[in-house]
């Protein structure tokens, strides 16, 4: 491996350990610097809607003290309305991905009956998935979580462009 020809896999590690330690320095500068990153609260990417923060933004995700509509709960339609650092807790990190029981390069692990239109989304991407495949054995597994990492080359190198978490939904 060159220097300038980092694999996905080398990228989305970083990327899920300055995830797990909160290092919001060190994402800022995975994320794409024109599209920025698009976060999905479930496996349904909703380009008009969902939330896309640049590098700068990202830098200081856990100051931010503003609350967004980060989408509508599954099931219910209510909003969605978090700070940054209270959407981290429940729909970036609310498992630790890093230590996934499961973990696929440009596969799909976590399905259930929210559709996933990630190759519409982003068509141009490749994608990372961190999955445990359920907590508690009463479930049957349908406490499953993914967490999903999507790159896109610019100039061959790697940058992060969403952040998919996938849960099974009511």
């Amino acid at each position: 491996m060159t220097k300038n020809k980092i694999t996905l896999k080398s990228v989305a590690q970083k990327t899920i350990l300055a995830i797990q330690n909160k290092d919001f320095d060190t994402l800022s500068k995975l994320i794409h610097p024109d599209k920025g990153v698009r976060f999905s609260p479930y496996a349904y990417i909703d380009i008009q809607k969902d939330l896309v923060f640049t590098r700068k933004q990202i830098k200081n995700f856990f100051q931010n003290t503003q609350k967004y509509q980060w989408g509508e709960y599954d099931g219910s339609g209510e909003p969605m309305e978090f700070t940054p650092s209270d959407y981290y807790k429940r729909f970036i990190y609310d498992q630790d991905f890093a230590k996934a029981k499961e973990m696929g390069i440009n596969k799909i692990i976590g399905q259930g009956n929210t559709i996933n239109n990630m190759s519409k989304a982003y068509p141009d991407a490749s994608f990372v998935e961190y999955h445990f495949p359920g907590f508690d054995p009463k479930y049957g597994g349908m406490d499953w979580r993914s967490l999903r990492l999507v790159f896109e080359q610019k100039k061959g190198q790697w940058f992060l462009i969403g952040i998919i978490h996938a849960e099974w939904t009511i």
